[in-house]
């Protein structure tokens, strides 16, 4: 194969994950008990003889830097290729800004990439579940001697106003296309997968276009550029709200989930630290069910996935629910229909998801309607607490934030710090400083 690079944009806040994405970047987040979303990224490059990847980051990259390090799990800690690691640094001449959206991101860091040898460059989202071999994609698209190839899927019409919707002709080449539209003419919407040339990517990308979707297709149509689409029909989802989330995480427990995580031709690759193996005690019933190394279950776990070092005690029953890195579920304790992110201890008695579906959460009516209560890291739920659906625990949360013995559908809980949670980046300071990108090594423990 010519010299490839791989770009990932794994910069998101994902803020449609509410208090999932709040402490990390949305590629960060667990997914399928032991992996992170971009797990399945790195691991489609890999899988596919690609071993020269640039990682973007920039919201809360704390998580990313430390799970991904030198790159070792996926054999890209080399001294040629390899794994890098970008995010914004300060440097003169620019007032401070993040990046304005994906082509911006890959503009700021466009010296890493006209240095190195490539011709052709694959920009890939972070924060998307699929399993795809890029060899063929990037063979149709040498073949065609193109600009840019778009990995296209079929989506249902509901889903189509939040992505860009195209069509094509009869070579495959792309005649329009629409990010985003209110009213889409067709179902045929991009992955946000290219691969590009190297040269018309430096042609195209310009301190006017900031988005892909958005400025940079687009302007690449209209202007003559040489644009195809390739269908793709294998597994792939957009895990960008809570219930497409909870949803793709709950498929993995059918008898034949459509993504496969027991390939052994095509694995995914994580950071995996040691622990002892999974250990069901005499009491514990397990049913349909993802349990993770280091779990010890002597309770019930019905249609859930349990991240490494949970723990069931007896009595307690955790049902369509995920349940993350090392949280506790005391006896006699009920988690139904609810996402616990990591190290949440829920005291003895509590109930997590009591009662039918309930009014939408009051503090995010458009991200937690579905019945799915959401619990924030290191939260600790006092012994006999019953919170209803729709519900928001705030990291840290402990028992003296309770008003009550009962939290209600669609109420919060949050530490008086956290009642206001900022949802944009800060304003550049009154004295400009330059943002660019640059590389940073890992930093704290992972989110």
């Amino acid at each position: 194969m010519k010299p490839m690079m791989a770009v990932i944009l794994a910069g998101g806040e994902g803020e449609r994950l509410s208090i999932l994405s709040s402490v990390r970047a949305k590629p960060a987040v667990p997914f399928g008990g032991k992996y992170r979303i971009i797990d399945f990224t790195l691991s489609n490059c890999v899988n596919s003889g690609i071993d020269n990847v640039v990682v973007l980051t920039q919201y809360n990259p704390r998580s990313l830097n430390d799970h991904i390090g030198l790159g070792r799990p996926w054999d890209l800690d080399r001294n040629t290729g390899g794994v890098k690691m970008l995010q914004p640094y300060i440097s003169r001449g620019r007032v401070a800004e993040w990046y304005r959206g994906t082509a911006d991101a890959v503009l700021q860091n466009w010296n890493v990439i006209e240095h190195d040898p490539c011709d052709t460059v694959l920009v890939l989202a972070g924060d998307h579940i699929y399993k795809m071999d890029y060899t063929p994609f990037i063979a149709a698209h040498r073949r065609k001697r193109a600009d840019v190839t778009i990995a296209v899927r079929r989506v249902p019409l509901a889903d189509a106003t939040r992505m860009g919707i195209l069509a094509m002709d009869e070579t495959m080449r792309i005649t329009e296309f629409q990010e985003k539209p209110k009213a889409p003419r067709s179902d045929l919407a991009s992955m946000g997968v290219y691969v590009f040339s190297k040269r018309a990517l430096k042609k195209w990308l310009t301190d006017d276009r900031p988005d892909f979707g958005g400025n940079v297709v687009p302007a690449m149509i209209e202007g003559g550029g040489r644009v195809f689409g390739y269908r793709f029909d294998g597994y792939w989802q957009d895990v960008g709200t809570i219930q497409s989330y909870w949803e793709a995480n709950m498929a993995l427990v059918e008898e034949r989930p459509e993504l496969d995580l027991y390939d052994r031709s095509w694995l995914i690759h994580t950071r995996s630290e040691e622990r002892a193996p999974a250990k069901i005690g005499e009491t514990a019933q397990v049913h349909r069910s993802l349990i993770s190394h280091g779990c010890v279950v002597n309770g019930t776990v019905v249609n859930s996935v349990l991240s490494p070092g949970v723990r069931v005690e007896v009595g307690a029953v955790v049902r369509d629910s995920i349940v993350m890195f090392d949280s506790v579920i005391r006896q006699g304790a009920i988690i139904d229909h609810a996402i616990l992110d990591k190290e949440v201890m829920v005291g003895p008695g509590a109930v997590v998801g009591d009662g039918p579906d309930g009014p939408p959460n009051r503090q995010e009516p458009g991200r937690l309607n579905t019945g799915i209560t959401v619990v924030g890291k290191r939260a600790m739920i006092p012994r006999g607490q019953r919170i209803g659906r729709n519900v928001k625990i705030g990291g840290s949360v402990r028992a003296a934030d309770f008003t009550g013995r009962v939290t209600r559908s669609g109420d919060s809980v949050m530490r008086p710090e956290d009642a206001v949670i900022p949802r944009t980046p800060a304003k550049p300071a009154s004295n400009p400083v330059v943002v660019r990108p640059g590389r940073s090594s890992a930093e704290g423990a992972a989110s």
